[in-house]
């Protein structure tokens, strides 16, 4: 049976029932991979041609028809097949870890946002975009995105409290300095690809500000001359924070290029009024050639990535991160 991967055009031969990452692993196939549970979404790549075995939460399942995306951890070999790895020259491995941490601060950046400082006692290696799951007691797990990077000496998430939300009311009102958090990852395929040297569109939504941020921080601290676009969409002035690491970056990086568009725009001298995907059309009619990382409530990286699609980003260069609000 035999197994062809591209880019690469190389050809191997494999036994039936063979796990693909572990294929592509002992083969020295590049391919980025961190929780081999089929969570983080990593090791994503595409069949192009044959049919395989994907492992589902419920069962196996064969895949066929035309070129589909499937996790490599997950899937099993049936036959012989073509298969596309992502970008081979921007291969990241940060194989998940569980790290303890402390708390430093809990600090407001808007009514209902929350800036969580954490010390790890270990350094947590991770790329710029990906994010961890922290454990604050038994049964209380959430996702949350990294918003620095990793040469710094603490984590930085930014947490919104929602009505009812446990783990959210917890920070808030629960958590003090000191207290042990126990920090799962890095996770997450919507990280920053150095290697790209073309333009780079940025939107947020909410605290999806984070991993934007994470990416613009990296970006700059690697010396990267991109111009970078960051949409950052809020509903009023009571959402919009971040402005205090924004505009310093804006105003020492002459590549980066900040748009705060607003619902209501009232009480916001500089925004735009309306939605990040109208903002975006008004400007931009051809982004062939960009990467977009696109961060925030569902609805927002849906449509936005419908959009930036439409206008000549290929999918594979749409990296993504939908957040979806716990309120349990």
């Amino acid at each position: 049976m035999e197994l062809l991967i591209q880019p690469l055009n190389r050809m191997l031969h494999v036994s039936p029932g063979a796990n693909l990452l572990d294929v592509l692993r002992e083969n020295q196939v590049p391919i980025s991979y961190s929780c081999m549970a089929g969570r983080c979404g990593t090791c994503r790549c595409r069949i192009v041609e044959g049919e395989v075995l994907e492992s589902g939460q419920e069962e196996l399942r064969p895949l066929s028809g035309q070129a589909q995306y499937v996790f490599a951890c997950q899937t099993w070999l049936t036959e012989s097949c073509v298969i596309e790895i992502p970008e081979p020259d921007e291969i990241i491995v940060h194989p998940a870890r569980i790290l303890k941490a402390s708390v430093i601060a809990v600090e407001s950046l808007a009514p209902d946002i929350r800036r969580l400082r954490l010390k790890p006692g270990k350094p947590l290696q991770y790329s710029p975009g990906q994010y961890a799951n922290l454990q604050f007691a038994a049964g209380m797990v959430r996702p949350y995105s990294m918003a620095g990077t990793c040469e710094d000496d603490e984590l930085e998430f930014h947490v919104r409290i929602v009505p009812g939300g446990r783990a959210g009311n917890h920070i808030a009102a629960g958590l003090r300095p000191g207290d042990a958090v126990r920090v799962s990852g890095p996770l997450g395929s919507a990280y920053l690809r150095c290697r790209h040297e073309g333009p780079m569109l940025c939107v947020a939504g909410g605290t999806g500000l984070a991993p934007v941020l994470s990416i613009v921080r990296g970006a700059l601290a690697a010396g990267m001359r991109n111009p970078i676009h960051l949409y950052l969409g809020v509903r009023s002035s009571r959402d919009l924070y971040g402005m205090q690491w924004l505009a310093p970056l804006q105003r020492d990086h002459g590549n980066l290029h900040v748009q705060i568009v607003a619902n209501d725009s009232k009480g916001i001298s500089e925004a735009r009024r309306g939605l990040v995907t109208e903002a975006i059309a008004e400007d931009w009619r051809d982004l062939t050639g960009w990467r977009a990382y696109l961060c925030g409530s569902p609805p927002m990286v849906e449509a936005t990535s419908l959009l930036v699609r439409q206008r000549g980003i290929r999918l594979e260069h749409v990296h993504a991160d939908a957040f979806y609000a716990a309120s349990t």
